[in-house]
């Protein structure tokens, strides 16, 4: 975990299928709101710091139930807020599925 900002909410699983259809596809969670904008805020002191990652990326620790990860957060232009991705293993182990309301905890 980190020392970071923390930020817990819960969203519903959705899955994102490439066109044409692909073999393989994405599951996310969206993150909006207020907390999105704590994540834009942080994400714009790391970029004028410097510290900035690749398609505005945001980097942290998530965890779902008892599956701790780190990944990184994406800009999402539709919702005006935040993907987050979530891996198979964590969907497999966390027995999550696409539309299944999911608590996350974020370390910013």
């Amino acid at each position: 975990m980190s020392d970071g900002e923390t930020l817990v909410f819960e969203a519903v699983l959705w899955r994102w299928t490439p066109q044409p259809p692909a073999k393989a596809s994405w599951y996310f969670v969206t993150l909006t709101g207020d907390a999105a904008d704590l994540v834009r805020m942080r994400s714009f002191e790391r970029r004028a710091a410097g510290q900035s990652r690749g398609f505005g990326s945001v980097p942290v620790r998530a965890t779902i139930g008892g599956s701790d990860f780190a990944t990184s957060l994406f800009p999402h232009r539709e919702s005006d807020g935040y993907l987050l991705p979530i891996k198979a293993e964590v969907r497999r182990r966390e027995d999550i599925g696409e539309g299944d309301e999911v608590r996350v905890t974020l370390w910013l």
